[in-house]
This record gives C-alpha cells, sequence and structure tokens, in this order.
C-alpha cells in the first residue's frame, strides 16, 4: 500500500523497502536531505538528479521539518505476503 507523506513524498513497500520517495521516482528523500546537511545548494542537487524539481527538494526539507517537530509521521505495518 503507497502513502502519501506530502505533495511529493511517497512511501509504498514495493519501491525501495517502503523508504520515503519521490512521488514517480527511485530517488530516496534520505539521500537528497544528505547531500543538503554536506553543503550542496539546491541547485546542486537538482543537478545530481535532473529528475527532481525545486519544489521537490523544498517538499523534502519542509517534512523533515514537520517530522522532528512531530507534526508529521507515518506508521508502517508488516503485510502478509500470499
Amino acid at each position: 500500500m503507497r502513502i502519501k507523506l506530502s505533495k511529493y513524498i511517497v512511501a509504498d513497500p514495493e519501491v525501495c523497502h517502503g523508504k520515503p520517495v519521490f512521488e514517480n521516482t527511485r530517488v530516496l528523500v534520505s539521500d537528497v536531505l544528505e547531500l543538503m546537511a554536506a553543503g550542496l545548494s539546491v541547485e546542486e542537487v537538482l543537478e545530481e538528479y535532473p529528475s527532481l524539481t525545486r519544489d521537490m527538494v523544498l517538499d523534502a526539507l519542509s517534512y523533515a521539518a514537520k517530522v522532528f517537530k512531530g507534526e508529521a509521521y507515518a506508521r508502517f505495518v508488516e503485510v502478509p505476503t500470499g
């Protein structure tokens, strides 16, 4: 089951083991946040990931802030197979 976490971020157990990714990509939100934490600008991140837009990167920052403030979270449960 796919969960929409924000405007551009989704989590789906079938994609990247359920880690948050940008919708319609396999780009992990955590990878983008790590690049920004290392000092890359939004423009530099977009050079690394041309499938993303500026709004998507800013949405990741906004979502991360909400998670840390306790305003956003996703609860995942094990889904039986077969």
